[in-house]
């Protein structure tokens, strides 16, 4: 039986074709993305380095397929099939949970296969159709068209295949590290929306993107880390159905500082934009000081992350990184805590549901119910944004949800409306902001930051001040916890603060340009319940913690420190060194040291920040919690 005659391309020939196949092919699989194809070929016009960053790791990929199996169809056909399935894969999680495919997602093929069975997915069967139908065209070509046998005798067997393949593929990694993980190159594409993640893949390219992500958001796997050794502080024994059945109602906001109680304004009492939180200091049913926050002037999901969670952002990398998303499992935190206990709980924000990943990380983090701008109703505005007056209406009604229904609340609240600019047009044209006294002589750039800053303060002092008088009244026991997430953006290279005399502080950059304050307060009821004098005093709460500490804090004042190992040890660590920033402690005595001081930690602090290190990587990477 005769066989038939192949067709043998001469190398050039295998090369063209691979170029032209790997077009087609990241033209297909841009034409699998939600959104039309015309529409991302109208931005790579306007942007023609698109056409080449998302073309280029196509054809390397084709490139070392084709090498390895000696035929560029076979090649292409391999290639076909992966990246348009990646391609797919991704269309399918952007519609269902409104988030595209990372490379990191490799890792979560368990989860990924457990959580499909949670959603209802519409699969792109023509799409799918379409793919599968090329591919297979692939194939047959291969099957007919061959390649001519590469120049060199001693590189045409396996040698010379694996050498190929491996090439490809290192220039591949190496692009991936440098040319693709330049966030410079990747910011300087126009995109009509930058924070929401789905869009920004749909209008630059899912190859492009994909391969970007890389090297995004990375989490650092510490020295010495070991998971039986973490599974074995999970096991711990823990004291549980200690806890007091009292509401808690936790409200971070936004850029809520004490800043205006810094000696360069001259506010008394009659214009103080602070005086409910300075009355409620005085309570003798409150513990009041500062959070030290993960960052400075921003990062309010890092805040959310590091009170709930009691994981420390600045811990994860030992360079920048955005905790909410590197979160992609669920995680123990304040809302399976108090969920455990019975409690309903629930999560508001004036925002869009995209940002920050909220929709998905508190579902993730166990909130019952999520609330965000698009769902509220008969929305009150400032400007454009959504006033801290209409979320505490928000609040008291969720309150009395919860009530009606017979259960106790576990409620969190991240606000919106003094989020910056601070400048003359925040709230509209027009506008007249009150002036502020200040003892110094500063800049009208910075008098007006200034007096658009104070009016938001004024504004969350006053939702405070509603707050506690609603809860005051109730004959529910309510606790109610309330700070900020960081301190304002006051202009470029601090301006604001280097006009105030504030970054000449000592202890400025490393401490105190990440401090809000806090303030925590029951209500009669509620001082009742929990014994107040002797479950503040057995609190032992310092003036000044790190935010990680703030939640495992509640769970102790309301009788639930104890009932996981985790909130058990930041509890316990938390009264050795109650701030833990960046290379800096507070020690409980007050000193400071640096874990970079050879021998200024003491070995048991060391070990503890070890073991937090280490045992937050295993939440993040490795621990399993069911629904």
């Amino acid at each position: 039986m005769r066989r038939f005659q192949k067709f043998s391309l001469p190398l050039w020939g295998s090369l063209t074709a691979a170029v032209l196949l790997a077009g087609g092919i990241t033209l297909l699989a841009l034409w699998c993305q939600p959104n039309a194809l015309r529409s991302v070929l109208s931005v790579f016009r306007a942007q023609p380095l698109l056409i080449v960053l998302n073309a280029l790791p196509v054809g390397l990929v084709l490139l070392a397929f084709a090498c390895l199996f000696r035929n560029v169809f076979f090649g292409a056909a391999i290639t076909n099939f992966l990246v348009c399935a990646l391609s797919i894969a991704n269309r399918i999680k952007i519609e269902v949970r409104d988030e595209p495919v990372f490379p990191r997602d490799f890792a979560l093929l368990k989860e990924v296969g457990q959580a499909m069975n949670s959603y209802t997915i519409s699969y792109p069967v023509a799409a799918i159709a379409v793919v599968v139908g090329i591919t297979a065209l692939l194939v047959t070509l291969g099957v007919f068209i061959g390649g001519q046998p590469f120049p060199l005798a001693r590189l045409r067997g396996w040698l010379g295949r694996l050498l190929g393949c491996a090439a490809s593929i290192a220039v591949l990694a190496g692009l991936i590290v440098t040319v693709y993980a330049s966030n410079d190159l990747y910011n300087s594409f126009r995109v009509s929306n930058a924070y929401y993640i789905p869009s920004v893949f749909n209008e630059l390219g899912f190859p492009y993107c994909f391969c970007h992500q890389f090297t995004t958001y990375p989490v650092d796997r510490p020295e010495g880390f070991s998971r039986s050794e973490a599974e074995a502080w999970e096991s711990a024994p823990s004291t549980v159905g200690q806890g007091k059945d009292v509401h808690v109602v936790m409200v971070m906001n936004e850029a809520f500082s004490d800043l205006t109680d810094s000696p360069a304004f001259d506010y008394g009492e009659e214009d103080d934009p602070l005086s409910n939180l300075h009355a409620l200091e005085a309570d003798p049913h409150a513990l009041s000081g500062h959070l030290v926050v993960p960052g400075f002037a921003g990062g309010t999901a890092n805040t959310e992350f590091d009170v709930l969670t009691g994981i420390q952002t600045n811990a994860l990398s030992a360079s920048t990184t955005s905790s909410f998303r590197v979160v992609n499992r669920n995680l123990e935190s304040l809302f399976r805590v108090f969920d455990a206990d019975g409690y309903a709980t629930s999560f508001f924000h004036p925002g869009d549901d995209w940002f920050y990943n909220r929709e998905n990380v508190y579902r993730w983090l166990g909130a019952e119910r999520t609330l965000f701008a698009d769902e509220m109703e008969a929305v009150e505005y400032k400007g454009r944004w959504v006033t801290d007056d209409y979320m505490s209406d928000l609040i008291t009604n969720e309150l009395d949800s919860a009530v009606s229904a017979g259960e106790l609340l576990f409620h969190y609240t991240t606000t919106i409306q003094n989020h910056m600019s601070y400048t003359a047009d925040k709230y509209g044209e027009g506008y007249e902001f009150p002036p502020v006294p200040l003892t110094i002589s500063v800049s009208d750039e910075v008098e007006t930051m200034l007096r658009v800053y104070a009016e938001g303060v004024r504004d969350a002092d006053a939702m405070l001040g509603r707050l506690v008088d609603t809860f005051s009244a109730q004959e529910e026991p309510v606790v109610l916890v309330y700070f900020g997430d960081h301190l304002p953006y006051l202009g470029d290279n601090q301006l604001g603060y280097q006009a105030l005399g504030l970054t000449q502080e000592a202890d400025w950059d490393a401490l105190r340009s990440y401090e809000t304050p806090y303030v925590i307060w029951a209500n009669d009821a509620a001082a009742e319940t929990l014994d107040w004098d002797a479950a503040a005093e057995a609190l032992d709460l310092p003036e000044t913690i790190s935010a990680s500490f703030l939640g495992a804090a509640v769970l102790e004042l309301t009788g639930r420190g104890e009932e996981t190992p985790w909130f058990a040890f930041l509890n316990a660590l938390r009264r050795v060194s109650p701030v833990v920033q960046k290379q800096t402690c507070v020690l409980a005595d007050g000193s400071t040291v640096s874990p970079l001081d050879a021998g200024a930690v003491p070995d048991a602090l060391e070990d503890s920040l070890r073991q937090w290190r280490c045992w937050s990587y295993y939440k993040l990477r490795y621990q399993e919690i069911p629904e």
